[in-house]
């Protein structure tokens, strides 16, 4: 089977294509803008990498986030649109489930307690609890949270932390020992095709993903309604 993986709702763009388990060819760019103009070609460098075309693929998987809202709605729009043009499957994924798989080897049973910069002053976290090769399995939901009520979260026995706002999650544990997986701490379309790929099974129609977001919009309607007086 051949997982075609995006990620662009993080501070780096990412694409990958997975082939009976193994990956294929798989490209990521760190930035903190440019998604839009960066991914379908990352997209077709991978594909011609692997030496597939689109009609090769057979599941597409894509983050749902949370993350920046142009990044997030890029990975998402393009990755339905190549599902519905080839009538594939579609799998979601979410940026802190991909950071967690990412950090299994070195978890070692341990849980992970994943950080992700939201460009502001909170993060975004979850804590996943780890067993051997399976997926990470949620033990908290997804929130966004000022880093000292997200070191509240971290559980009394030792864990690993990861993710890029791992270093200022380790801060606010006021002197607490803790290890920090190694890497970029961002989702790789690598691990997000691992994920999807585990999680499908021939046959199925998964419903359309929706975004995942931990932030209210930041437009607002303007004040009586626009109405200028």
């Amino acid at each position: 089977m051949n997982v075609l993986a995006l990620e662009s709702a993080t501070s780096a763009c990412s694409a990958a294509l997975l082939r009976d388990g193994a990956v294929a060819a798989e490209r990521f760019r760190p930035m903190v803008r440019g998604h839009v103009e960066a991914l379908m070609p990352m997209v077709q460098e991978v594909l011609a990498a692997a030496g597939v075309g689109f009609e090769d693929v057979d599941l597409v998987a894509v983050t749902v986030g949370p993350g920046s809202f142009t990044g997030l709605r890029t990975g998402l729009a393009a990755a339905r649109g190549v599902a519905l043009a080839l009538g594939l499957p579609l799998v979601g994924v979410t940026t802190l489930e991909a950071v967690a798989f990412a950090a299994r080897a070195e978890a070692a049973g341990r849980p992970v307690l994943v950080a992700l910069e939201t460009r502001r002053a909170d993060l975004y976290v979850q804590r996943f609890a780890m067993s051997g090769d399976a997926p990470p399995s949620p033990e908290t939901a997804a929130e966004a949270l000022l880093p000292e009520a997200a070191a509240a979260t971290a559980p009394a026995a030792p864990f690993l932390l990861a993710g890029d706002g791992a270093a200022r999650l380790a801060a606010a544990l006021g002197g607490r020992a803790v290890d920090i997986a190694v890497g970029t701490g961002l989702p790789h379309a690598a691990h997000v095709a691992r994920l999807a790929a585990g999680r499908y099974r021939p046959g199925d129609r998964p419903v359309p993903p929706a975004p995942l977001y931990l932030h209210p919009p930041e437009a607002r309607l303007p004040a009586a309604g626009g109405r200028i007086r």
